[in-house]
């Protein structure tokens, strides 16, 4: 019999892309807000919710209000997005407590950054799924097709900026800092393994989900730059004077997962793949 699988989350950019990974070998529950206002998990004894999480054999819970860089620092100190996620995360949590479920917590490569926070409420996360005997899994900056526009992350806005035709691109940063991508294929295939390795992993530690390998943005808009030419699209991406003060707090990723399992996209050919996809529906409109 196939495991049912519910993903909290599954309208994100990683929900998105990881329901479709797993449909095929699983039964996979979707849920998100975005999908409908009987999915919202800030209303307290959701019963959809709770229906489908004691009928589930193993959770997912990607489910956050977040977004990119230009989203977190227009929301994250607001009072709506600080309870937003506390809403979701006392819901989701004292249901996975009451019945002994299996789950996923994805938190931030962030989670240690007392001056984001967006990552201090991943780290009260985190501290709840120890508790809990779940595993946290840490993204490193991941990407892939997005669809909600006003939440995308750095290398989508980048291509955008280019299929709108916008001949400057302003940088927030002056582009030196170094992020660590992984393409949310990658990303779906390393859950899986999470997932199914689940019981040999010490729930006391978090797993890092990560490419292994750091690239300057400023080296992210090359390869973006160049892929569009080839499209006969021209753009330049100007950097700010101002410089990441998170992200240049740069941290070094565990590799202890990698012996599990090893990334195949490269973020060139990551990044051409959502070229290739917003290319196709752009020319359509």
């Amino acid at each position: 019999m196939k495991k049912k699988i519910l993903i909290l989350g599954s309208s994100g950019q990683i929900g998105a892309e990881l329901c479709q990974f797993l449909k095929r070998k699983y039964i996979v529950w979707e849920f998100d807000s975005e999908r409908s206002s009987e999915e919202d998990l800030r209303v307290k004894s959701n019963k959809k919710f709770i229906k489908l999480l004691k009928n589930s054999d193993f959770v997912i819970f990607l489910a956050f209000d977040v977004g990119g860089s230009r989203y977190l620092a227009k929301y994250q100190n607001t009072y709506e997005f600080t309870m937003n996620n506390i809403q979701i995360m006392e819901n989701v949590f004292e249901e996975l407590r009451k019945n002994k479920k299996k789950f996923i917590f994805a938190s931030s490569q962030m989670s240690n950054m007392v001056v984001s926070q967006y990552g201090l409420l991943k780290k009260c996360g985190e501290l709840l799924t120890e508790k809990l005997s779940g595993i946290t899994v840490r993204f490193w900056n991941v990407y892939g097709i997005e669809k909600d526009f006003n939440k995308s992350h750095l290398i989508t806005d980048l291509i955008m900026s280019g299929l709108k035709k916008q001949r400057k691109y302003y940088l927030r940063t002056d582009g030196t800092e170094e992020r660590d991508f992984l393409h949310a294929k990658d990303c779906c295939a390393a859950l899986e393994i999470v997932m199914k390795k689940f019981d040999l992993f010490n729930k006391k530690k978090f797993i890092d989900l990560r490419y292994g390998k750091f690239t300057k943005v400023l080296n992210v808009c090359r390869i973006v730059k160049k892929i569009m030419k080839k499209k006969k699209i021209e753009i330049e991406f100007i950097p700010s004077k101002k410089k990441d003060d998170i992200q240049n707090k740069k941290n070094e990723g565990d590799n202890y997962f990698l012996k599990f399992w090893k990334p195949k996209i490269s973020l060139e050919q990551g990044i051409k793949m959502i070229i290739d996809h917003h290319f196709k529906e752009w020319v359509k409109k």
